[in-house]
């Protein structure tokens, strides 16, 4: 398909808003406030809210125009472009109410451009390969509203722009349902862990006489142990980038930790990087098993997943082997629940991190096998559905993702496209 677009700049078919300068001192944490969209809570094609400030409810009436809605296209202008992607993404209704922070702009489509087009533009390889260049600043890295403005594209028709958002969409519409799904089910698995596991409130309990241990009382036959005692926990390395024969050709699975901030699910599939057999042997990354659980422990403290591979991890990590006395569903969620916890031993004067001898000391609970037997069944089947729901939006995302430049370029015909999404989605 040959196409002769109009060649247009972004700028004269958005309304492009920089967020306000909100005064940080001023941030609360109340749920019944407003968050703040800040550049840290923009992912690649997604919103996090980790790392969540709000802003007083009673003075959002003065802040009406930084006031985001459904499908508003947000672009980080500071650090837009790190190691995952383009730090970019389209706000859902579950995103609001929010606000608009400064250094982030908030993109809406005018006149013969569509904002369902508009989405898909800026995640295109087209978009990114322009901004990434151009990004300026050694400290901060950073683009400007102007730039954004400046940015050409073929601008099709609308009844090609609609062509292309009706194909699209139901993909991400699908990913969307999915990720909901994910988060429900894991947050019942952990309301489960911490139901059982912090409150002591398992099946039986109150047959069950409390003891004195380290972390206080515990139900009588369950033990508290270190971590080190309990599990093995496994550091990383990274093998010299010097060497091609450490990563020409890879094929062990290595993970940093922007693979996990990417992922930001339950589940690690993929990474990456790959290193290779003589690359492991020539560093101190250590391989480990299927079902580890893997935690940043440097810098970014405390982003947890499961590895679904074998496979190693760089220095930034420490991972917890799962045992059968304390298998990876059960570390999953202590780690998870204990975030906090490592945040507050973390040292360092560059960047914070968590020692691995620290990390070791650590008191660890350790339920009886009747309590730990009862609640993998019962957690289990939840993990499964999140691990094959997240295989699902990987192949879904490979799919959109090897669509969308050619679509957005015109090089394909939409009309000749059909994509059965009931068999991907059954």
């Amino acid at each position: 398909m040959t196409t002769c677009w109009p060649l247009v700049k972004l700028g004269d078919h958005v309304d492009l808003l920089a967020g306000f300068a909100f005064k940080s001192r001023e941030f609360t944490e109340a749920a019944e406030d407003v968050r703040l969209l800040r550049g840290v809570n923009i992912g690649q094609g997604s919103l996090k809210w980790e790392q969540e400030k709000r802003w007083p409810g009673s003075r959002f009436a003065d802040h009406r125009k930084f006031e985001l809605a459904v499908d508003d296209i947000v672009l980080a202008m500071d650090r837009p472009w790190i190691e995952a992607g383009l730090k970019w993404s389209a706000v859902r209704e579950s995103d609001l109410p929010a606000l608009l922070v400064q250094r982030v702009a908030r993109l809406r489509a005018v006149g013969s451009l569509s904002q369902d087009f508009l989405r898909y533009l800026i995640g295109s390889p087209q978009f990114e390969a322009y901004v990434r260049p151009i990004v300026t600043g050694v400290n901060v890295p950073h683009i400007s509203p102007t730039q954004i403005r400046d940015f050409s594209f073929g601008l099709p028709p609308r009844q090609f722009q609609d062509a292309v958002a009706g194909l699209l969409r139901p993909l991400d519409d699908l990913i969307e349902n999915n990720r909901r799904r994910i988060e429900i089910l894991e947050e019942l698995a952990r309301l489960l862990y911490r139901e059982w596991f912090v409150h002591f409130r398992f099946p039986g309990h109150e047959d069950v006489g409390l003891v004195d241990s380290d972390l206080g009382p515990i139900p009588e036959g369950w033990e508290v142990s270190l971590v080190g005692d309990a599990i093995e926990t496994i550091g990383g390395g990274t093998p010299s980038r010097e060497v091609e024969a450490y990563w020409e050709e890879g094929n062990v699975q290595w993970f940093t930790p922007t693979d996990l901030t990417r992922s930001g699910s339950a589940f690690s599939f993929d990474s990456d990087s790959k290193i290779t057999e003589l690359g492991l042997k020539k560093s101190s990354a250590k391989l480990f098993p299927s079902d580890s659980v893997m935690m940043t422990s440097r810098a970014t403290i405390g982003v947890i997943s499961i590895s679904t591979t074998p496979a190693a991890t760089n220095q930034g990590f420490i991972t917890c082997v799962p045992s059968e006395q304390l298998p990876s569903t059960y570390l999953y969620f202590w780690l998870h629940d204990n975030v906090d916890l490592f945040l507050g031993l973390a040292g360092g004067a560059t960047f914070k991190e968590l020692r691995k001898s620290t990390f070791r000391d650590l008191p660890i609970l350790v339920p009886d096998s009747r309590a730990m037997g009862s609640f993998q069944q019962l957690a289990e089947p939840q993990m499964a559905l999140i691990r094959n729901l997240l295989r699902q939006n990987e192949v879904l995302r490979e799919a959109r993702d090897l669509l969308l430049p050619r679509l957005v370029s015109g090089e394909l015909d939409v009309s000749e496209l059909d994509l059965n999404l009931e068999a991907v989605g059954a």
